[in-house]
This record gives structure tokens, sequence and C-alpha cells, in this order.
């Protein structure tokens, strides 16, 4: 097994390349989303212990509702993250007829194949710098930052979470020679 930076490994051989990207692991903020998770769940579950404990008027009713509303939107999307960063990675393989992409947390996700000869136009993307899109995009809490990107018949299909530059232009030459190898296989 290679490795390009210390985020993405990959492995060759004669039928197919396999290459996968890990998330970014920070120890402190594991941490501290774990421990904002945990402070979340405490704060749902006292207002619903509370709700149904003691007899609210209507109004107060509404407002609890649309807290859990709120608050479950949140939870689920913070979750996710929080889980992706624990145990999330993305898996490419490039074999002879397609480009199968899973996004997968504990080999839970689902394998999708793009055929090789209708993939077109494959790109990569990084934000400028201080901008607010990759301020967002590096925020712990969001799984986002796709850093490649290419047309699959009418579609736009984005890989690559919050790469580095370095990384990303590394693994972007290594996965277009891949590719069109593969290609000229193809064809011949």
């Amino acid at each position: 097994m290679k490795w390009i930076g210390q985020r993405i490994s990959f492995l060759e051989d004669k039928q197919k390349s396999t290459f996968v990207i890990y998330p970014a692991a920070t120890t402190i903020v594991k941490a501290l989303m774990g421990a904002w998770i945990g402070m979340w769940m405490v704060i749902g579950i006292s207002v619903i212990l509370y709700s149904l404990q003691f007899k609210l008027s209507d109004q107060e009713n509404i407002i609890v509702v649309v807290f859990l509303a709120f608050w479950l939107y949140y939870a689920y999307k913070v979750g996710r993250s929080y889980f992706w960063l624990l145990w999330g990675k993305e898996l490419i393989k490039i074999n002879e007829t397609a480009f199968v992409y899973k996004r997968s947390i504990k080999n839970y996700g689902k394998a999708t194949p793009y055929y090789i000869e209708n993939i077109k136009k494959m790109r990569m993307h990084q934000p400028k710098e201080n901008s607010l899109q990759a301020v967002w995009e590096n925020s712990p809490w969001v799984k986002g930052g796709e850093r490649m990107e290419f047309d699959y018949m009418g579609k736009t299909i984005r890989f690559g979470r919050k790469l580095n530059e370095k990384d990303a232009k590394l693994f972007f030459a290594l996965l277009t020679k891949k590719i069109e190898e593969r290609l000229r296989k193809v064809k011949n």
C-alpha cells in the first residue's frame, strides 16, 4: 500500500486501482464534537422529559415541538459529521470498465459504478484560501468540501472531501492517469 500525503492510500494491481480517502484525524476536534453531541442529547432529553412531566399550555406545546424539530435536525447533521470523523472513508476503485465510488461509515454505504467511457470533464475544485466557502468547508461539523468532480450523463459527481491543495493535486494527477489508462484499454 502506498500513500499520497497522510490521508489517501492506494493499492494497484493489473485488474484495478483502489484508493481510500480518510477524514482528517484531529483528536481535539473529535473530543469537542463528542462533548457537544453529548450535551445536545442531554438538552433534548431534558426538554422531552420536562414536557411529558408537566402540563403545558397549547402555546408552550407548540414551542416545544418547534424546538425539538430544530434539535432533531442538528442532532442528525452533527451526529453524522461526528461519525464520519470517527469511522468514515471514501473508497474509489477503478477497474477495466468502471470507476466505483463508495462513501461509507463503518463499511455502511452504497458503492456506485460509473462507466469509464461515460466520464467527461474530470476537474479539481479548490476554494480560495480565505474565502467564506473555504472556512465553511473546513469546519468540523460539515462533511462536504469535495475537491474532485466529473460529469457523468448529465450529473456532476463529486468526491475527495476536505483534501488540502497539495494532496488534491497529486491525487488528481494519479487518478486521471489511471482513468486514461483504463479508457485506452477499453478502446483497444
